[in-house]
C-alpha cells in the first residue's frame, strides 16, 4: 500500500506489515523512509527537519479493546519513550516491529534525533484513538519546543497490545493543487474485477497519506479484504494475500509509455526503496493525463512501451513489488509521465459500486468496498 511507502516529504512510512509502506515515487520522497525507518533515523534538509522515520502496518489483524484501554496503553508507551525508557517499549513489539528496528538501541537513536532536530514536548494538544484495518491506534499530537509546526507521535497494537507499528512525524500538510476543481477526461473503468477495498483514497491527510506528495495528491492504494482481513493463515507468504496475482486491467485506452517487469517481489518486512514503483505500467490516456499502476508481481506484465491498451484489458497482476509492505494496487494519475515529477490529478471512475450503493461516476474514498457495477459488488 502503499505505499508502499515512497518518500513523502515531512511524513515517512516505512511498513513493518502495512500498506502505509505507502511507496512514493515516491522517488525521492518515500523510498528512503524505509531505510532510515529501520535504522531509527531522521532525515533533514538544512537544520530543519523534513521527515521522520515512521512504522506503520497496512495488514493488521483484528478485534481490541475499549477505547479508554487504548489511550491508556498509548499515552504511557508516549511516556516512557519520551523518558527514554526503551526496553519496555522494545519488549512489547511485535517480532516484525523488533526485525524492523534491528535493536534496541534503534529507539535510542531516534530519540536523541528526535531532541536535536525537534527539541522536547511541551505540550500535548490532542489524543484520539481509532481503529484502522483491524488494529487499534492512538496517535497524540503535541508543540515541541524546537519547531511550531505541531508533532503526531502515533501507536499501533494488535489484539494482545502488542506494538505493531510507531511513528514521530511533524504533522503533514496536504500539498497545494491547482486542480482540486479538475473534472477527469479519460472514460475510467475500475482497473480490476470483483470487489476491492479502499485502504488510502480520498484529499484529505487523514483519508489518504499520499496526499503529501504533490504528484500523488490524489492517489489510491487498494487491497482485497475478507472477512476484516487483506490475508489468511501466515501473513509472511505473499501468496497468502487475497488481492496477490488478481489480473490487472487497463481502466480505460491509452499508450503505454512505460512498463517495468522484471523487478522482484518483496518479502513481507522489506521494501526496495531503490525503485519505489516496483513493477508498474505507465499509461497515457490523452490529453495530458498519465495514469500510473504500480507494485505489480514479478513477470506478470504483459504490455510494453509503444503498446495500445482498451479497456479492461490485463496488463498484469497485484503484486508486492517496490516499496511495498504488503500486496495491494497503487494507482495515481498525474501530468507528465516522469515518475518524479508532475501535478497529481484527481481520478472519476465510472460505472461501479461502493459500499453496495451504484456510482455513475465518482473518486475512490478510504475505506469503501467497491467493485465494477458489472460484478455487482457483492
Amino acid at each position: 500500500m502503499s505505499f508502499n511507502p515512497r518518500r513523502i516529504e515531512k511524513s515517512a512510512c516505512a511498513a513493518a506489515s502495512e500498506l502505509d509502506g505507502a511507496w512514493r515515487f515516491l522517488a525521492r520522497r518515500v523510498s528512503q523512509t524505509a531505510r532510515a525507518a529501520r535504522r531509527g533515523m531522521m532525515r533533514f534538509r538544512g537544520s530543519a527537519p523534513m521527515w521522520m522515520p515512521v512504522l506503520a502496518m497496512l495488514l493488521l489483524p483484528s478485534g481490541l479493546g475499549a477505547e479508554e484501554r487504548i489511550e491508556e496503553a498509548g499515552r504511557g508507551r508516549s511516556q516512557a519513550f519520551l523518558a527514554g525508557e526503551f526496553e519496555p517499549i522494545w519488549r512489547d513489539m511485535t517480532e516484525t516491529m523488533r526485525k524492523t528496528l534491528g535493536s534496541v538501541d534503534a529507539l535510542a537513536e531516534l530519540r536523541n534525533r528526535l531532541a536535536s532536530g525537534l527539541g522536547s514536548e511541551a505540550e500535548v494538544v490532542a489524543e484520539e484513538t481509532r481503529r484502522v484495518g483491524g488494529y487499534d491506534i492512538y496517535l497524540r499530537t503535541s508543540r515541541w519546543t524546537g519547531t511550531t509546526q505541531p508533532v503526531e507521535m502515533q501507536w499501533t497494537f494488535d489484539d494482545d497490545l502488542a506494538i505493531a507499528g510507531f511513528f514521530v512525524r511533524q504533522k503533514p500538510v496536504a500539498a497545494q493543487s491547482d486542480h482540486l476543481d479538475y473534472s477527469t477526461k479519460a472514460s475510467m473503468r475500475l482497473p480490476f474485477d470483483g470487489e476491492w477495498h479502499v485502504y488510502w483514497g480520498g484529499r484529505t491527510i487523514e483519508e489518504n497519506y499520499h496526499a503529501v506528495d504533490a504528484a500523488q495528491r490524489f492517489a489510491v492504494d487498494l487491497v482485497v479484504r475478507r472477512d476484516g482481513a487483506s490475508h489468511a493463515g501466515d501473513p509472511h507468504r505473499l501468496e497468502n494475500y487475497f488481492c496477490w496475482d488478481a489480473p490487472v486491467l487497463a481502466p480505460a485506452a491509452g499508450d503505454v509509455v512505460a512498463a517495468v517487469t522484471g523487478l522482484a517481489d518483496q518479502a513481507i518486512g522489506k521494501t526496495d526503496a531503490e525503485n519505489p514503483a516496483g513493477n508498474h505500467v505507465v499509461l497515457d490516456l490523452g490529453e495530458g493525463e498519465y495514469l500510473f499502476l504500480a507494485h505489480l508481481r514479478q513477470g506478470s506484465v504483459r504490455v510494453e512501451a509503444g503498446d495500445r491498451v482498451e479497456p479492461g484489458e490485463e496488463i498484469g497482476r497485484c503484486g508486492n513489488s517496490g516499496n511495498s509492505s504488503e500486496p495491494h494496487l497503487h494507482v495515481h494519475m498525474q501530468t507528465t509521465p516522469d515518475l518524479t515529477s508532475g501535478e497529481g490529478l484527481p481520478m472519476r471512475f465510472h460505472n461501479f459500486v461502493a459500499d453496495g450503493m451504484p456510482v455513475d461516476a465518482g473518486e475512490l474514498r478510504m475505506g469503501q468496498r467497491v467493485a465494477p457495477a458489472a460484478a455487482g459488488g457483492d
